[in-house]
């Protein structure tokens, strides 16, 4: 880091790594194509809490297909708004849900299509197009819920740095804790952990094509932001709360 780097707070040591867990996401509602999608191929769907049968896929085996999934299954169905966080102190749930009951009240739905790809290995659904209005939505969800999050702690801090980042990312996580927000945002929804085989990564992309077919060719409405809650780092997030927009 150079000396123009901005000072931002120092991590709050006080967090405790294995306290409960909250972000915002974009994600399907159950009645939904896409949602029917994205948690039988991870496997479990994160509004119910129901454990779910994958899809048989050809060339992987039960065993490989659940370990190349099981990353995202923890983290559920979704696009990441605002990214996991710890509460700070004095602040709860209740006010977490308040102000996502807030954020959503003012804005207006919009539609977007979907591809998969490859996002750096992983395999991901991704905007066929970018849309300005979802870079809104998404800078806006990490300024305005900002003032709920715990600051992270520098091991949590050291663990993305771990990843590689640059000036710019590094300035993002010192300022909001998170690296990928802002003008380094990327939509997708996570399908894969990182596959660095190429013909690896290519055979699970077409079953992601064939089982998907469906969900990719029907218009995403974004049309609401879920509040999703981890009890504590050994288990998955699941849906806290629902807010469609304009309500």
């Amino acid at each position: 880091m150079t000396s123009s780097t901005p000072n931002f707070p120092a991590p709050a040591p006080s967090t405790d790594p294995d306290s409960p867990r909250y972000a915002i996401y974009f994600a399907p509602d159950a009645d939904t194509v896409l949602h029917r999608f994205g948690s039988s191929w991870l496997g479990r769907d994160a509004i119910s809490g129901e454990e779910l049968e994958q899809p048989a896929l050809d060339g992987f085996d039960a065993e490989s297909q659940k370990a190349l999934t099981a990353t995202a299954r923890g983290y559920g169905f979704h696009a990441t708004l605002k990214p996991p966080f710890h509460l700070k102190a004095g602040r709860t749930a209740d006010d977490l849900m308040d102000q996502a009951a807030r954020f959503a009240a003012g804005r207006a739905s919009f539609e977007v299509n979907l591809v998969a790809r490859d996002l750096s290995g992983f395999l991901a659904l991704m905007q066929k197009e970018s849309k300005a209005a979802m870079r809104e939505l998404a800078a806006d969800g990490v300024r305005d819920f900002d003032s709920l999050r715990a600051l992270p702690s520098d091991a949590e801090l050291e663990k993305r740095r771990a990843a590689g980042l640059s000036s710019q990312q590094e300035l993002m996580l010192q300022r909001w804790g998170y690296p990928y927000v802002m003008n380094e945002f990327r939509f997708h929804m996570t399908l894969s952990k990182r596959i660095r085989d190429d013909e690896e990564r290519e055979a699970l992309l077409r079953e992601i094509l064939k089982h998907g077919a469906d969900a990719l060719a029907t218009p995403v409405r974004i049309d609401a932001v879920s509040v999703f809650h981890q009890e504590n780092r050994s288990k998955p997030f699941l849906r806290l709360g629902h807010f469609p927009f304009g309500g």
